[in-house]
């Protein structure tokens, strides 16, 4: 099984971050729906093109931002190497000869010069991936369409594999687990957003260059548990420290363990509650493996992946009731977020974070 996702990894990845999207955004296109009662296919069209258009405008701040940062960013490393690390590296125990220090930056240039094929190379490597991403990203995008739009029938097209007298498990299982993914992604992007406002203050306080770059960075990272946010944080403390000095680093590296220490203990058990708790070796294992099979996309599906998962299985594992809820009287399942009048409804979460089935 993992070697066939290996090997469909361009397919398999970008349908499983559609299904991400999907879920975070299919609470949007219901609002979309239930408010002025617009067709599902605007709403869809809606949601879209505003998120796309969000996205977009986000992307381009950022950038704007970090290319206007990187002068007094160039200035701020060099008077920092001239009065830091130069006589760090001067004294004990490297005791490194001033001239060689002297000539370093020159030294770098020439290396640059000397490796340009190399570096050509890398490229042209670099531009056939982006072109793979790109295909990726126009599928994902499609699936996504789909997901949204049509999603309750392709569920319903995926029942219809099941044995019948496994059927209305197979739904409510399916139900809840799509639940627990609403329910992580909406919790994930609550705490990204925290991660970012957090660290991104601190480190605006502390007056370190690239704060909007940083902030992004910290947020894009809090979507890969517990690896991205240490990753992400080691990048903010270092552009403190090599900007700044050790002190400012010392108090940012603090600032960074105090949001990760909230995110951990208060955001998570707070949002997710229940419905999608994993132990933290579980979390960390997850992410290791997803990086195995498919890198840093591997890391980010992972987690989702496995809280599905759990949550699938323990629906499948209670025992049968003798009335479920969602089957009509010709014992046909029913289909998540299909309501009577054909429009799409989100299923109830209750205050525990437990999804109830019906």
């Amino acid at each position: 099984m993992v070697f066939v996702v290996v090997q469909l990894r361009l397919v398999v990845v970008p349908v499983a971050i559609a299904l991400l999207l999907a879920a975070l955004l299919a609470p949007l296109v219901s609002t979309a729906m239930s408010q002025p009662r617009l067709p599902r296919g605007l709403a869809t069209g809606i949601v879209l093109v505003g998120g796309l258009t969000l996205l977009v405008a986000l992307l381009s701040f950022v950038v704007n931002a970090l290319l206007a940062g990187l002068p007094d960013l160039r200035s701020q490393l060099d008077q920092s190497y001239q009065l830091s690390i130069k006589p760090l590296l001067a004294g004990p125990p490297l005791r490194i000869p001033l001239d060689r220090l002297d000539d370093l930056p020159d030294a770098l240039g020439r290396s640059l010069v000397g490796n340009s094929e190399t570096i050509v190379n890398g490229a042209l490597s670099t531009a056939a991936t982006l072109s793979q991403v790109a295909s990726a990203m126009l599928l994902g995008l499609f699936v996504l369409i789909f997901f949204l739009y049509d999603g309750a029938r392709i569920w319903a097209f995926l029942l219809r594999v099941v044995p019948h007298h496994h059927r209305v498990r197979v739904d409510i299982a399916g139900q809840r687990a799509f639940l627990a993914l609403i329910s992580y992604a909406r919790a994930t992007m609550f705490v990204a957003v925290a991660d970012a406002v957090g660290i991104g203050v601190g480190l605006w306080l502390l007056r370190v260059p690239l704060v909007v770059p940083l902030a992004a960075l910290v947020f894009l990272g809090a979507f890969v548990p517990v690896v991205g946010a240490v990753l992400s944080g080691s990048v903010a403390v270092l552009i403190a420290l090599v900007a700044q000095g050790p002190v400012t680093a010392a108090i940012a590296l603090g600032v960074v363990i105090a949001v990760m220490q909230m995110e951990g203990n208060v955001l998570q058990p707070l949002l997710l509650g229940r419905a999608v708790r994993l132990h933290p070796l579980a979390v960390v294992l997850s992410v290791a493996g997803g990086v195995v099979v498919a890198g840093i996309a591997g890391a980010l599906l992972a987690v989702p992946l496995v809280a599905v998962l759990t949550t699938g299985f323990r629906a499948l594992a209670e025992p049968a009731e003798p009335s479920i809820p969602g089957v009509g009287d010709t014992g046909e399942p029913s289909i998540p977020g299909v309501g009577d009048t054909g429009e799409p409804s989100i299923p109830d979460v209750g205050d525990t974070g437990e999804p109830r089935a019906g």
